[in-house]
């Protein structure tokens, strides 16, 4: 089963909606204001899915739930996000070396998306284990329910802080925060994030912060795709290695 693509869409309208009124996005991914009279896409509907065997839950990136590890590329759907005109998306270079997918991001304000689609979740669990060896200013995402009325994402700055988005049409700000339990600097850091009904709880180094679980009844996103995101910031450049992602029930 294929998830839709909402990122080119996105991509397109935080691009042209920044340009047309001059917006400086500053050091996150702020959201873009919503646009009157412009549709989403329209695609058939996605073909019933059958729920997969105990054997191929455990087989990695075949499965619904499974640790990916980057031995070799998973060959998840890959997009990045352009948030200024002046940020070619085609700079950013990913590979995989020593069991770690690297991303290397010599520019300002892109946001490169990777996201499984072998699996349409509604209840699910995300958590992610990466290492900082750039800049100490960057972010990183874990999103869930990826469709094509958009997704829900955590996002966590290397500076301390934290973000939860809806995004649909704009990175929609449901709620953020602080918190000191960011380990800043070249260092190890782990989130984790879970979309169970309508609560969406998202973890730091294995602390909930204030401001979790949140209830949200507005998008009501109901299913979809899983995945994460690096992006920069300002300062560049960005060099995160990602030791893995593990998908699993909440």
């Amino acid at each position: 089963m294929k998830v839709f693509r909402p990122f080119t869409f996105i991509a397109v309208l935080i691009l042209v909606v920044s340009l047309a009124c001059g917006i400086d996005f500053g050091d996150e991914p702020t959201a873009a204001p919503p646009v009157q009279q412009q549709e989403q896409p329209t695609l058939p509907p996605a073909p019933q899915q059958e729920q997969p065997t105990q054997e191929q839950q455990q087989q990695s990136s075949s499965g619904a739930f499974f640790t990916e590890e980057f031995d070799s590329d998973p060959q998840w759907y890959y997009e990045v996000i352009q948030d200024s005109q002046d940020s070619d998306p085609e700079s950013v270079s990913i590979e995989f070396d020593d069991s770690l997918m690297i991303f290397e991001i010599p520019e300002s304000f892109l946001y490169a998306y990777y996201i499984y689609e072998g699996y349409s979740y509604d209840n699910v669990r995300v958590d992610i284990k990466v290492e900082n060896r750039g800049v100490n200013s960057q972010q990183v995402s874990l999103v869930c329910r990826v469709g094509e009325d958009g997704w829900y994402e955590f996002a966590v700055q290397s500076d301390g802080l934290w973000f939860l988005y809806a995004v649909s049409g704009g990175y929609d700000r449901l709620t953020n925060g602080g918190s000191n339990d960011i380990n800043q600097g070249k260092a190890v850091n782990e989130y984790s994030l879970v979309c169970n009904e309508n609560e969406i709880s998202f973890f730091i180094n294995g602390v909930e912060p204030k401001g979790s679980p949140y209830r949200e009844s507005e998008y009501s996103l109901r299913e979809g795709g899983v995945g994460f995101s690096i992006s920069s910031l300002r300062a560049i450049p960005v060099q995160i290695e990602v030791d893995y992602v593990r998908i699993s029930e909440p």
